[in-house]
């Protein structure tokens, strides 16, 4: 995992060069928003379950996967993906905290969408409810943080697509 302070300074250091403008305007942008990360941060970890629970019902509750023969039929089913929103929800945030999506990668990406397919997990069920994710958690932590947290939930979306 890296953050975005690590990601910066490597980038100089395999190009073997001080810290530019650039590389210090990112960040002077990162730590300006250090503040924003860290109460956006407590509020989820504060409303976890209810963004999982608003997310789920915004997008999911009523749909064909809940219904009977749908992927989210039984209670095991079920609650196997409010485990997995809950996951997304909480590396989302990490990321947040980190202003670098890498621990997406390491820790939710890699090899999901496959996985996904093979156990017939519906991707774009599964999409639509990170999206109303994104939608809930904005709602609470504010316009600012909520694009900032948008970022990370778009990207695990379009790992997954």
């Amino acid at each position: 995992m890296q953050d975005a302070i690590t990601s910066v300074i490597n980038s100089s250091d395999v190009q073997g060069k001080y810290l530019d403008s650039n590389a210090l305007d990112k960040l002077k942008a990162y730590f300006a928003t250090g503040e924003l990360r860290v109460r956006a941060a407590s509020t989820i970890s504060a409303n976890a379950a209810s963004i999982v629970k608003e997310a789920v019902a915004k997008s999911l509750l009523y749909s064909d996967v809940t219904r009977p023969g749908g992927n989210m039929y039984t209670t095991r089913r079920y609650a196997a993906c409010i485990r997995d929103l809950d996951y997304y929800l909480r590396y989302a945030t990490y990321a947040m905290l980190a202003g670098d999506p890498s621990i997406l990668d390491e820790r939710v990406l890699n090899g999901l969408k496959e996985t996904y397919n093979s156990l017939g997990v519906p991707i774009g069920s599964t999409v639509q409810a990170i999206q109303a994710m994104k939608e809930v958690t904005a709602g609470l932590v504010g316009a600012d943080a909520g694009k900032e947290m948008g970022v990370y939930f778009d990207y695990i979306c379009s790992g997954l697509s």
